[in-house]
């Protein structure tokens, strides 16, 4: 198979992730919010990094449960910051606390997260928009990566089998 640039190689991990859940939907909006939130910690590092950590994040975020992840406290996000599993930035840890909070009814006029991050064509647009909603730690490239990632728009490369939907 051929796959994306970033995919290719020996790391078993990444091709599966490449093959069977990169740029494909995701309906729930907790599937959601844990790409959205992936997304942001990977900002400055590899996606193999984030990938290889996933579990700890489910595990330390409470499998990305928004109701759950926005009553974690200062207390809770001082205990990540010493849980060597996980990406320990205070400023990303405290904006997926955040976040969560903002998503608890923020997105009822559209009917869930998944409608209205599916309404989206580019990051820049995604970004503007969450930013005038108060979301944090959610740039412009975050939200493109974000949107290719669960297959609002296309991200695999060309010459890659998935390319276009393949």
């Amino acid at each position: 198979m051929k796959r994306c640039s970033w995919a290719q190689g020996n790391d078993e991990l990444m091709r599966d992730y490449h093959d069977n859940e990169f740029g494909r939907r995701k309906q729930s909006d907790a599937a959601l919010f844990e790409k959205l939130c992936l997304e942001m910690f990977q900002a400055g590092l590899s996606w193999r990094t984030v990938l290889y950590k996933r579990e700890a994040f489910r595990d330390v975020f409470h499998g990305f449960d928004t109701a759950r992840v926005a009553r974690m406290t200062r207390e809770d996000a001082d205990a990540l910051m010493a849980d060597s599993r996980i990406i320990r930035n205070r400023r990303k840890i405290d904006a997926v606390i955040h976040n969560a909070g903002l998503m608890l009814g923020q997105f009822a006029h559209e009917g869930s997260f998944a409608a209205y991050a599916y309404g989206f064509e580019d990051g820049a647009a995604l970004h503007r928009d969450l930013k005038k909603r108060g979301f944090k730690f959610t740039g412009e490239t975050i939200c493109e990566s974000f949107l290719g990632s669960v297959g609002a728009i296309e991200a695999h490369e060309p010459g890659c089998d998935l390319f276009g939907g393949g």
